[in-house]
């Protein structure tokens, strides 16, 4: 069976001819993934940063080619699309900069001698890479979480090799960026083997499954990472999966700031609920604002009604959008301020705005709604908020818009919102992750099921594991480990050395 594509802005659906991986073929890959796993993890640090930089050059090489074909698969916009490759040829040479660092190893040498406890051993210990990583397309970014993507980019900085399931909604994006990556890595001399990639959801689920697989990174539905922890369940032997899975990520307008800058929150708020189609995975999906900000809520309304339809990414998404909307009607109790309206012979859809007032806000309406979608709360006192709080489920993120006099409620709203959240955010947007040493884009279930990142440099940390040596001979230490001066930061009995320079 081949794989089809379909250009959501029609609707129009065509053969790729590229074939569903079988079972056979998920094992091959596997096999000669481990293999080249074996030969990767000798290799020294200057070559793997040398590896991501060469990944960088070879997505830069095809960038007119690869933005062709995602515009074609995806619906989204040119600019956003080009820039979204952009990011992932940076994050590359981010965490070719990081592998340069060292200092994610954690590197610590005690050496052997008397303690307040007895004499104890020499004991040296980094991170070492994991294994085989099996990486998910995500299908709201065909290039920043995908194939090219920062699981990509951070499974290959920590040494592993790694295997990713193309996303079906742009299965010719996914394989041209595959060849991309695939020419450069041999140019590159990376061992056969290092990459591979696999088509279809029987593959998945096999790759999943596989023995050799060691960690498993996965950006979509909590439906399907369900399923995929289901299969690591029935494992011989379990292995960590970091799953992205949904997230509504609740944003606060304090009344001094609905007061002050009404009009600039609506606007700013109304651009990051429906960029790209909503279709983000920190979108603000529900926003707090007072009961008596009817200025603000207008604005929003107004804008939504205005505005034109967006391609959203898939038939799947587009007849879900509208499902939900009604079910959080239904069920939920939400109010319709502004409806969806289709357009064009795609799957098209324009912004929809519902409305709810806190004391009725329960979890039926704070399902998530992949698309443009806001519900406002309406709230009375800050009070209603924490307490509303409650109903809404843990996310990436959460946004606090407050005036500079409103010091004391910010710092209770930051208190009540802290432990929901993996990021919270002030005066700004929770959309537009910056790509960075500091940004952390991970929060509680069901916003993921690790305390691990996805994006940024400490992403790297979720494919590595802990090992000690001790007392070992020098010529089975790694270089980063051994007596003398070194190129990485590490502590050394107690005291942390900065790398030489």
């Amino acid at each position: 069976m081949t794989v089809t594509t379909t250009d959501p802005r029609t609707g129009e659906t065509s053969d790729t001819g590229i074939a569903e991986t079988t079972s056979e073929g998920v094992a091959a890959l596997a096999a000669a993934s481990e293999s080249a796993f074996r030969t990767l993890r000798r290799r020294p640090r200057a070559w793997r940063s040398g590896l991501l930089r060469a990944l960088a050059d070879g997505l830069e090489a095809d960038r007119e080619l690869l933005v062709t074909t995602a515009l074609a698969e995806t619906g989204l916009a040119e600019p956003r699309l080009s820039g979204e490759l952009s990011r992932s040829i940076f994050q590359l040479r981010l965490f070719a900069d990081a592998v340069d660092d060292g200092g994610y190893l954690e590197a610590i040498v005690d050496h052997a001698g008397q303690t307040p406890i007895g004499p104890g051993p020499d004991v040296r210990r980094m991170l070492v890479p994991i294994g085989p990583v099996a990486v998910f397309g995500a299908s709201n970014f065909p290039f920043a979480f995908s194939v090219a993507g920062g699981d990509t980019a951070s499974a290959l900085a920590a040494g592993n090799t790694l295997i990713v399931k193309a996303h079906g909604s742009h299965p010719l994006t996914s394989a041209r960026s595959f060849a991309a990556l695939q020419r450069a890595a041999r140019a590159h001399g990376a061992p056969d083997g290092t990459l591979g990639i696999v088509f279809g959801q029987r593959a998945g689920a096999a790759l999943v499954a596989d023995p050799r697989v060691r960690a498993v990174g996965f950006t979509g539905s909590l439906a399907t990472g369900r399923i995929l922890l289901d299969i690591i369940d029935g494992r011989e032997a379990p292995i960590p999966f970091f799953g992205e899975l949904s997230s509504l990520n609740p944003l606060i307008v304090t009344p001094g700031a609905a007061g002050a800058r009404g009009a600039e929150i609506a606007d700013g708020l109304f651009l990051s609920f429906t960029g790209s189609g909503g279709q983000l995975c920190t979108k603000p999906g529900i926003a707090f604002v007072p009961a008596s900000a009817d200025a603000l809520v207008d604005a929003i309304v107004a804008r939504a009604q205005e505005a034109d339809a967006q391609t959203l990414l898939n038939d799947r998404i587009h007849g879900a959008f509208d499902e939900i909307r009604r079910r959080l009607i239904e069920e939920g109790r939400a109010r319709s301020l502004a409806a969806p309206r289709a357009g064009g012979p795609g799957y098209a859809s324009t912004p929809a705005v519902l409305e709810i007032d806190a004391a009725s806000l329960t979890p039926a309406a704070t399902e998530e709604a992949f698309g443009p979608l806001l519900l406002i709360v309406r709230y009375d006192s800050l009070a209603d908020v924490v307490g509303a709080l409650s109903a809404v489920p843990d996310s990436l993120t959460a946004t606090i818009h407050g005036e500079p006099d409103e010091a004391e409620q910010i710092a209770e709203l930051t208190e009540a919102v802290r432990d929901l959240v993996g990021r919270v955010v002030y005066n700004g947007y929770p959309t537009g992750v910056r790509v960075s040493w500091g940004m952390h884009h991970g929060g509680p279930w069901p916003a993921t099921n690790t305390q691990h990142t996805s994006v940024g440099v400490t992403a790297v940390r979720r494919f590595l594991r802990p090992l000690a040596w001790q007392d070992a001979p020098e010529f089975v230490l790694p270089p980063e480990l051994r007596d003398g001066e070194v190129d990485v930061p590490r502590r050394v009995d107690g005291v942390l050395h900065l790398a030489r320079s």
